[in-house]
């Protein structure tokens, strides 16, 4: 019987796609698994050591749930939308060549516990409402870095965009169009007042979405060539994390349990605010801008409040270049809304 192949797709792991699938494809063509086609292959044996690894963060419990969805849920593996619980328990009986594995429920192993989210939360109140500067509220600082450095993104586009509301129609210079002076930089989701960050949005849909247009406006909007530099993806934790880039069980067993802290590290980026309490609402985020760029990163990437995409938050407006400007004209503005 032909021995089964399988590709990166059916995990939609950035790190198995790009180290371990580039190191041991055997073949290039159509997944046994998940159907794509034209995909790098490789025998699911070779996956055997790195997903023992894992397996390895958890333990049978006759109350737990198979590996499969602990893998699914904790670290969005096995995504591809052909890759069902059915699918996805024969590719990892055919990886550990033993379909037990797959049958058998499990927990995560005790003992994996984080305080970070807690004490971010305190500190978050302390910033918000009670010390600005001299602040009482410790965190584990060195942890919080360890974690960062597991969120650096690097295939990221190079051209993103920023937008302008132009009132007269007419379109701005491009030394218009970067971040504001100094003295006129108010305070933003990333930057405190007086410190300008570009802000840019991954296409000209999500920077005009970011200046709150109205119907009937023009917006000039300035592409932007950003070279290689190294940012925080704070997108979805869960999927930009790899638990294959750890070296032993212990090691993702406690990055499992600092996930929450990081997702909620990403919704302070991400929760809208509203105009009048952003000096207020803003202030954590900032917080967190300010410690990503003092260990040595050069931006922050996260999701859209406004629209489906992505923004990034230069520390360095000077960085980027700015090419070429087009106008757009603001055709319709989208509402949604839920009872609340």
């Amino acid at each position: 019987m032909k021995k089964r192949l399988c590709c990166p797709e059916c995990f939609d792991d950035h790190y198995l796609r790009n180290e371990i699938f580039r190191a041991h494809k055997s073949d290039t063509g159509t997944c046994d698994f998940c159907g794509t086609s034209s995909v790098d292959l490789i025998d699911p044996t070779a996956l055997h050591t790195y997903f023992e690894l894992l397996a390895n963060a958890y333990e049978l419990n006759d109350a737990g749930k198979s590996l499969v969805e602990w893998m699914k849920e904790d670290w969005l593996l096995f995504s591809h939308p052909n890759m069902d619980a059915a699918h996805a328990k024969d590719l990892l009986g055919d990886i550990f060549d033993d379909g037990d594995i797959a049958r058998n429920p499990f927990a995560p192993l005790a003992g994996y516990k984080s305080d970070g989210l807690v004490q971010w939360e305190t500190l978050r109140d302390e910033m918000m409402y009670k010390n600005r500067w001299f602040i009482d509220v410790d965190i584990d600082t060195a942890r919080l870095e360890q974690l960062l450095d597991l969120l650096v993104w690097e295939s990221r586009p190079s051209l993103w965009y920023r937008a302008r509301i132009s009132p007269d129609g007419h379109e701005y210079p491009a030394d218009k169009m970067g971040a504001p002076p100094k003295r006129q930089a108010s305070h933003g989701r990333a930057n405190p007042a007086g410190i300008p960050y570009l802000y840019l949005g991954s296409k000209p849909e999500t920077a005009i979405s970011e200046v709150r247009p109205h119907t009937g406006e023009t917006a000039c909007v300035a592409e932007y060539k950003v070279p290689k530099i190294r940012t925080v993806d704070l997108r979805s934790p869960r999927k930009t994390v790899s638990p294959f880039m750890l070296s032993d069980a212990t090691e993702i067993g406690q990055l499992r349990a600092d996930l929450p802290l990081l997702e909620q590290l990403g919704e302070e980026l991400t929760r809208p605010v509203l105009p009048q309490g952003a000096a207020i609402d803003y202030i954590p985020s900032q917080y967190l801008c300010e410690f990503i760029k003092k260990r040595r990163f050069d931006g922050v990437i996260y999701r859209s409040s406004v629209s489906d995409g992505i923004n990034l938050a230069l520390f360095d407006p000077d960085v980027a270049a700015c090419g070429k400007i087009e106008m757009y004209s603001v055709t319709k503005v989208m509402v949604s809304v839920s009872r609340g």
